[in-house]
């Protein structure tokens, strides 16, 4: 087995462009001929190669001996990130920046404390032009170190400018700590339990959130305090499925990058995670007009910058427009392209899973929306397919919600098929599964009693206990923490799909053309 390091130097070549293994052969060659350097000779093997294979290297390099082999693969390592440290440093202003820090420093240690100032100057003027408040401060911290050391006579009144440029950073930088906390806590308990399921989850979710928003004036924020504030909103009220002021805080969200253009290309893909619950909170609302529009407008930004994305940009982007093609079809109830479409996607998921580029958690969204859309075309069978990917998935607590709900979906795929004799157990083991989970809820309860009765009736009766579960269940929709089970499953236009002998793709579009907005 290669070890860790090798792992990394082959990941690395293999994500290179065509553009940046240019660059680093040209950079290779800079002081002599490329050719002739051993770790060049390594490079051009290892790109050629599709897997990583230390005795094949080895055998194609035989001027390299194997004790010589991780020492050429270190040197190799840092020569490529020192080329693309080359072609990156234009596309990304913290990089420009902490290379006129790294000459301001090589200045100093020469003995020149006067144009080392002027370098920093040019480097903070840069940091405060891009909201660059951590580099800001280093610069400040270094500024005020040459000047504690060094008679430079620059500027009067120094120190005392100085100590509050390095007080009001810290003060900026500790405010945007806090919100970036809150986000990715906000986050992590989403990830494990997704929506709250009841009032005293709402409560204590409401507690956590209030005792750690610490934003007395919003207003004197500075822009990525202002970001980072709603983004810790969206996540707040997200999980409380407070979908208007979700949406609304996702639309500042959007609205803040759109209203200072640069920090867009500075991180864009905050930018377009922004538009990413936009869009997820205009299909929770049901606003597909809007959706569109909004899905329309990420396309574009797309089309018009998408030689300037790096892979994970354009991982993001991969998933956010894919989800939301999904959402936009069960909103509409129509997937025009979809034959086509879903096994290309299934094939890039997998490529991407493989390449480490998308987490397992986002595999189990895209399952369970493939399961969910071949269940709402009719077809059962592929409908179970891709639940048992989730079902049989090794991740633990990893979006409890998505597991339980898949296997909610596949015990109904099995009914539809009539396999009775297995539902027996199916029911029997999913009772067993939410209750281990402690999230066995009303609407759950209901479809599990219904199951376990019809299964053994005869079908001329099952129409009454078809009508009897949706005025059941109907009475859930609009409870504050119940109606969760509907943004996962639309069990309701199933059940209409039963009483009314029609297939559940036809009950969903009409329902979409009546109520469309």
């Amino acid at each position: 087995m290669p070890n860790q390091q090798t792992d990394i130097l082959f990941q690395l070549i293999k994500s290179l462009t065509k553009a940046e293994k240019r660059n680093f052969k040209l950079f290779a060659s800079r002081n002599q001929q490329g050719g002739d350097l051993k770790f060049v000779q390594l490079f051009d093997v290892l790109d050629k190669l599709n897997k990583f294979e230390e005795d094949v290297i080895l055998k194609k390099l035989p001027q390299i001996k194997k004790q010589q082999l991780s020492n050429q693969k270190r040197h190799l390592y840092k020569q490529i990130m020192s080329s693309l440290r080359i072609i990156h440093i234009q596309k990304n202003i913290d990089i420009e920046i902490r290379e006129y820090v790294d000459n301001a420093r090589i200045l100093y240690n020469k003995g020149l404390f006067l144009q080392s100032l002027r370098m920093l100057e040019k480097a903070k003027q840069l940091a405060k032009l891009h909201n660059q408040d951590i580099l800001h401060l280093e610069i400040v911290e270094f500024e005020k170190m040459i000047e504690s050391r060094h008679i430079t006579r620059s500027i009067a009144n120094r120190a005392e400018e100085l100590s509050e440029e390095s007080t009001k950073r810290v003060k900026v930088i500790k405010g945007v700590g806090q919100l970036t906390n809150l986000s990715l806590q906000l986050y992590g308990m989403y990830i494990k339990i997704g929506h709250v399921k009841n009032e005293k989850d709402a409560v204590i979710m409401s507690h956590f959130f209030q005792s750690r928003l610490q934003v007395t004036h919003p207003s004197n924020l500075t822009f990525f305090e202002k970001i980072h504030l709603c983004q810790a909103y969206v996540w707040y009220y997200y999980i409380l499925q407070d979908f208007p002021l979700c949406y609304k805080y996702a639309q500042k969200w959007v609205d803040l990058f759109k209203a200072n253009l640069s920090m867009i290309k500075h991180d864009v893909d905050l930018y377009i995670r922004g538009y990413n619950n936009l869009l997820s909170a205009l299909f929770q609302l049901g606003y597909s007009s809007k959706l569109s529009t909004y899905l329309g407008e990420l396309i574009a930004f797309e089309e018009a910058n998408k030689h300037n994305f790096s892979e994970n940009t354009k991982t993001l982007l991969f998933l956010y427009k894919n989800t939301t093609k999904f959402n936009q079809g069960f909103l509409e109830a129509q997937f025009p392209d979809a034959d086509a479409w879903i096994p290309q996607l299934e094939k890039e998921l997998q490529v991407k899973l493989h390449n480490r580029k998308i987490d397992q958690h986002r595999i189990l969204i895209f399952y369970y929306k493939i399961g969910t859309y071949y269940f709402v075309i009719g077809d059962n069978e592929r409908a179970i397919d891709y639940l048992n990917l989730i079902i049989q998935s090794k991740v633990g607590q990893l979006r409890e919600d998505i597991q339980c709900y898949a296997r909610m979906l596949h015990l109904i795929g099995h009914y539809e098929l009539g396999h009775f004799e297995l539902l027996e157990y199916l029911v029997k083991s999913v009772y067993r599964y939410l209750a281990k989970i402690e999230d066995l809820n009303a609407v759950q309860k209901e479809v599990l009693k219904f199951l376990r009765k019809a299964l053994y009736m005869n079908p001329k009766e099952l129409i009454p206990l078809f009508v009897n579960l949706k005025a059941s269940l109907q009475k859930w929709v609009e409870h504050p923490y119940e109606k969760r089970s509907f943004l996962y499953l639309d069990i309701i236009s199933w059940l209409e799909s039963k009483i009314q002998d029609r297939p559940v793709q036809e009950v969903m579009r009409e329902k979409y053309l009546k109520n469309r907005r």
